[in-house]
């Protein structure tokens, strides 16, 4: 009977134990733990989710868990990650947020306080659907150090105004506009090199219209005569 109860204790006081990962088996799933004076063999790592949805995020070595052990038996335990510890404190102290900081510096969170999601000290991102993305807000800002490179079939904007806010703009292809007005109140200018096809009228106020250094509204014609006479060249 002492026996027994000796032994009834020891599944009870087995049941649940904390201890610290030894070792992580990726493959497997599975990781050993010292508990004590104990360390285990291989278990099985609790999931957040493990059906047709499934999590996989395992943990390290050093980190902090409990074990579950089925009938007082650590043979039998499941490893349910992870408990803060002097090693890996806890890496946020505000109420309503969600705080995951990974062992590369990046930094995923939420803060309902401030209803804001921040992601930070990512080198790369990637998002890919076979449909459709869609974004609404009110401002939206992009800024790209080096480059932004967009690539599709045909591209809409709409807006009420577009600045581009550039030393120079390079368009490779034909570009076709119901109308244009060039300069402004700065004083710019237009320069257009190649062959220039113009349908419709044309007209012209203010300055200068000049070809080949000609001004055709005011230069003079050598050699005038009456009659059906030719006159010479502009002077």
């Amino acid at each position: 009977m002492e026996n027994e109860i000796a032994d009834l204790r020891r599944r009870i006081d087995n049941l649940i134990r904390t201890g610290v990962v030894t070792d992580v088996n990726l493959k497997e799933g599975t990781c050993r733990v010292k508990s004590g004076k104990l360390e285990t063999r291989h278990l099985p790592i609790s999931a957040i989710r493990a059906g047709d949805a499934r999590v996989w995020w395992p943990p390290s070595v050093g980190e902090q868990v409990t074990l579950f052990c089925m009938s007082g038996n650590p043979e039998t335990a499941i490893v349910l990650p992870g408990l803060f510890c002097d090693a890996f404190p806890q890496p946020d102290d505000r109420s309503k947020t969600l705080h995951v900081h990974f062992p590369d510096g990046a930094i995923i969170e939420y803060d309902a306080n401030v209803s804001a999601l921040l992601a930070t000290g990512i080198k790369t991102a990637s998002i890919e659907t076979s449909e459709s993305i869609t974004a609404n807000t009110s401002k939206a800002t992009v800024n790209a150090t080096e480059s932004i490179n967009a690539t599709t079939k045909q591209a809409t904007v709409k807006a009420t105004g577009i600045t581009l806010d550039a030393p120079t703009v390079t368009c490779t292809g034909l570009m076709q506009a119901k109308s244009i007005s060039v300069g402004g109140s700065g004083g710019g200018s237009a320069t257009i090199n190649g062959p220039v096809s113009i349908k419709g009228s044309l007209s012209q106020t203010g300055g200068k219209l000049s070809s080949n250094g000609v001004v055709l509204d005011s230069h003079k014609h050598d050699g005038v005569e009456t009659g059906g006479g030719t006159t010479g060249g502009p002077v």
